[in-house]
């Protein structure tokens, strides 16, 4: 007995990454992107997280997610906290991971229909 998961063709899950390449759906990105289960920003405006400003993030925040996983490129780099108080204040939370960790947890919380969107640094 084959066991496959259904999901509605509209779901956005990422099917690869490597650095400088997004893959989603059958998209090939190259700029950084927000992605959530029913929407794609394409070419987000930060490319590296040292150009993260506060605006930046409301797109993010406009899609009301209950988590926002933040994807910092090749390696994990935090953000500065004033960044992280405004999704605070929105009761959003957010985990700060490598992109390659990010969209692979982002896969996991889409798969279980958890209501979750990442911002992912394509370095």
């Amino acid at each position: 007995m084959k066991f496959t998961l259904d999901r509605p063709a509209t779901l956005y899950v990422v099917r690869g990454y490597s650095p400088g390449l997004l893959r989603i759906g059958q998209r090939e990105l190259t700029r950084s992107v927000i992605v959530s289960a029913a929407s794609l920003i394409d070419d987000w405006r930060p490319q590296n997280i040292g150009e993260l400003a506060a605006e930046d993030l409301e797109p993010a925040l406009a899609l009301r997610p209950e988590v926002l996983l933040l994807g910092s490129g090749a390696r994990q780099v935090f953000p500065p906290h004033e960044l992280l108080a405004r999704l605070h204040a929105a009761r959003i939370g957010v985990e700060i991971m490598d992109t390659g960790a990010a969209c692979r947890t982002y896969n996991v919380l889409v798969g279980e229909g958890r209501a979750v969107a990442a911002a992912l640094i394509i370095a």
